[in-house]
């Protein structure tokens, strides 16, 4: 007579059925990788607080491209350091600024990476916030900086991009953008949105690479509050509503019940952004020796698939897709 009760470990006890049965997969396709550009030659200069992650010049970036396609990854995300920031970021929106600089070069070296760009200021501005500031309420202009970052996208159009990414979590900013592209004759180019993006400490290593930490205060003001889910899943439905061809949420590890509400209540692709907090955890606690790194970090990342995402953002994508490449299975 049968136990009364379910017998779930009949389909693990043979591996091949377990293949058979595993509900999400994790593949190169998957991935897209930053990449932090300067100016200069041959530099590559590693993060202390990031191992493995590097500012790099724009010959140094094409080389890395090439790496990346050597183990079946296609995308990369880019992030400018320019030489001289000012209260408006105008390196963002120059021709000649070191992001549609790299983005001509790169594309004419690797016509077949996909190559999107972080639409934001922080990195730009002298003050370290995300746009234009108001010096009344001491926080970011929302409608002059919507203006500006119009500009930017089709500066970064104009250059090559292939996607838009929009960070600043401004209001109103994928109307802005996709209405400016548009009028420029970029319809074709996609906006995939940092469309929830939270106030988070996670973020600490990033400003250390991007060397964009706010000379005052913080972003609270216009990022999301990490308290609130219903408004979460409101500013990313808001964002498909002005346009946006791809969702996100930011950052992904604490937030895996928002990258699910959001995955169920919108029918766009939904990516997540690994943060570099995220990835600083995991390494610093590998030096400790107090984890199995490379279990550690694919099921973190398998989580994000599991959780919603069809799209990750990671500094772990070169790991993972070492590991992948050799047949790994957690």
């Amino acid at each position: 007579m049968s136990a009364p009760f379910a017998r779930f470990r009949r389909k693990r006890l043979h591996p091949v059925l377990r293949d058979l049965v595993r509900e999400t997969v994790l593949t190169t396709d998957d991935f897209i990788y930053p990449l932090f550009i300067r100016s200069g030659k041959e530099v590559r200069n590693e993060v202390a607080s990031m191992p493995g992650v590097f500012q790099m010049s724009i010959d140094v970036a094409i080389k890395e491209c090439q790496s990346l396609k050597d183990l079946g990854l296609k995308a990369i995300i880019l992030f400018g350091i320019p030489d001289v920031k000012d209260s408006v970021g105008s390196d963002a929106m120059c021709e000649h600024g070191i992001i549609a600089t790299a983005l001509r070069e790169i594309k004419a070296a690797h016509p077949d990476m996909l190559v999107i760009t972080d639409l934001c200021f922080c990195e730009y501005t002298d003050h370290g916030h995300c746009g234009i500031l108001d010096p009344k309420l001491q926080t970011v202009n929302n409608d002059l900086t919507l203006q500006n970052l119009a500009k930017q996208a089709i500066v970064h159009a104009k250059a090559g991009a292939d996607m838009i990414a929009p960070s600043g979590m401004m209001d109103g900013m994928i109307t802005a953008i996709r209405e400016g592209l548009d009028s420029a004759g970029f319809s074709h180019i996609p906006i995939m949105s940092y469309s929830t993006k939270f106030a988070s400490a996670y973020y600490g290593p990033f400003r250390d690479v991007a060397e964009s930490a706010p000379s005052f205060g913080d972003r609270r003001s216009y990022q999301m509050d990490p308290a609130n889910r219903r408004e979460a899943i409101l500013e990313s439905l808001e964002d498909e509503k002005e346009g946006a061809d791809i969702l996100m949420v930011k950052p992904a590890l604490a937030y895996m019940d928002i990258i699910r509400d959001i995955k169920e209540a919108s029918d766009l692709p939904l990516a997540v952004y690994n943060v570099s907090g995220e990835y600083s955890m995991l390494k610093m606690a590998a030096k400790a020796g107090v984890i199995d790194y490379e279990r550690v970090m694919m099921e973190t990342l398998l989580g994000f698939k599991r959780a919603g995402a069809d799209i990750i953002i990671s500094y772990h994508a070169k790991e993972a897709a070492k590991l992948l490449r050799k047949g790994w299975k957690l």
